[in-house]
């Protein structure tokens, strides 16, 4: 015997309210965890170049560290995401939280990731580079600069992504 339409839509509601949190743990999760895996490597890349580079100029260092804290600043990009969209996720059942809005801010946590992952290689790179070409030619120094820049927007585009996408 079928179950009647009222009773079946209940039933499909409360189906789809268990897993929503799901979801949104997986974008808290995805936001935070590409967002610092792409700090790390850009740290570490950067890192070495700075390292290599002040043995032979060590008055260049403190010019040089620019890229690791733009580095770490892409994990301050995760972070505010995985924080702002972990207090909108809602223990599963409830009527306000759907399938829809899980989804939403798992999308949103990938977004700002992956953005946050790319952003943190580049800046590894182009840090890498430009302190070693610093090293050598201390003119270099704003086009470094503007080079981590653009890199480094990259991960605050996924962030105001990730935000709008998660704000439901």
């Amino acid at each position: 015997m079928p179950f009647p339409t009222a009773a079946m839509d209940d039933l499909i509601k409360a189906e789809q309210g268990l897993y929503a949190p799901f979801f949104g743990s997986l974008g808290v999760t995805a936001a935070m965890a590409f967002a610092a895996a792409g700090s790390a490597y850009g740290t570490a890349k950067a890192g070495t170049g700075i390292a290599s580079m002040a043995v032979a100029r060590p008055d260049l260092v403190m010019k040089a560290i620019i890229p690791v804290v733009m580095a770490g600043i892409v994990a301050i990009y995760g972070l505010v995401v995985a924080v702002i969209v972990s207090g909108k996720v809602e223990p599963g059942g409830t009527p306000n939280y759907t399938v829809s809005s899980g989804f939403s801010q798992f999308a949103g946590g990938l977004v700002c990731g992956i953005c946050g992952l790319g952003a943190g290689y580049a800046i590894g790179i182009a840090g890498d580079a430009g302190v070693r070409a610093l090293s050598q030619q201390p003119r270099m120094f704003v086009g470094m600069i503007l080079i981590l820049i653009f890199a480094e927007v990259l991960g605050l585009y996924g962030m105001i992504v990730a935000l709008i996408l998660g704000a439901t």
